[in-house]
């Protein structure tokens, strides 16, 4: 069990599948407990920590809207009262060349992947500050470093998850808060399989960029998680660490 896990609340935003269920899981595996904070239901995430013999909570919630993220904090208060780890999550990631791409297409990418980080930790920051202890780990991507073609709104917010996580910690570190990101690469999910043309060929030419020939899966993200979420990394903060099978290692 990592350390200082027994007993914390973490808040999942997008984790009614793919990744997000995938972290739930096993930060519920060392002694969190879970709420899971989708647009979709997380009553499945929810079930499969239960039956673990951990405690979950689903609220279904749009994290891009300031009234959603308001009755996610008086949630998480009323079951839990405190929010100790923070796993900004939730993202969408569609498809479209930038001379086909509109405003509204590119604002929508924007609010779900960036704007709803800015909402959920000023929601669960202030607590993290009194009580002297937090973890926030904001989901990137490693789009970011390579670039690829047709997601220009993906990319950018991205951009902005980095840039949030490291302007934030430096904010925060005096209060014993640490902030940090990942940066996955394309990773076989739910998600993936659906917005992704031709899969298979997809997976394909990413694994051929890795240094580990083989797709990724939720269950590679998961240990880096825990390590950023517990006493381990206490002294690690404003970092973002790409877990993409040594695609972007230069």
């Amino acid at each position: 069990m990592a350390r200082g896990h027994a007993g914390k609340v973490a808040v999942i935003t997008g984790g009614a599948a793919g990744i997000g269920q995938a972290y739930a899981k096993r930060l519920a595996e060392e002694g969190v407990r879970i709420v899971v904070a989708d647009i979709a239901d997380g009553e499945a995430t929810a079930g499969i920590v239960r039956a673990a013999g951990g405690e979950a909570l689903a609220v279904k919630c749009d994290v891009s809207q300031p009234e959603d993220v308001a009755k996610l904090g008086a949630a998480v208060k009323s079951r839990f009262g405190r929010c100790d780890i923070l796993v900004n999550n939730a993202g969408v990631y569609p498809m479209r060349p930038f001379d086909e791409m509109t405003f509204s297409e590119w604002r929508h990418v924007f609010a779900v992947n960036l704007d709803s980080m800015f909402l959920v930790t000023k929601e669960f920051l202030p607590g993290m500050k009194e009580r002297k202890w937090g973890r926030i780990v904001n989901i990137a991507s490693n789009t970011f470093a390579t670039g690829p073609l047709h997601i220009v709104h993906y990319v950018a917010s991205k951009g902005g998850v980095v840039g949030f996580t490291r302007a934030l910690a430096g904010e925060v570190a005096p209060f014993g808060v640490t902030v940090n990101a990942i940066a996955p690469g394309l990773t076989r999910s739910q998600g993936t399989m659906v917005t992704n043309p031709r899969p298979e060929e997809r997976w394909a030419l990413v694994a051929n960029n890795q240094a580990i020939k083989r797709p990724e899966l939720p269950e590679d993200l998961v240990g880096t998680m825990s390590f950023l979420t517990s006493d381990d990394c206490a002294f690690i903060t404003g970092q973002t660490l790409y877990v993409d099978g040594g695609w972007v290692r230069s």
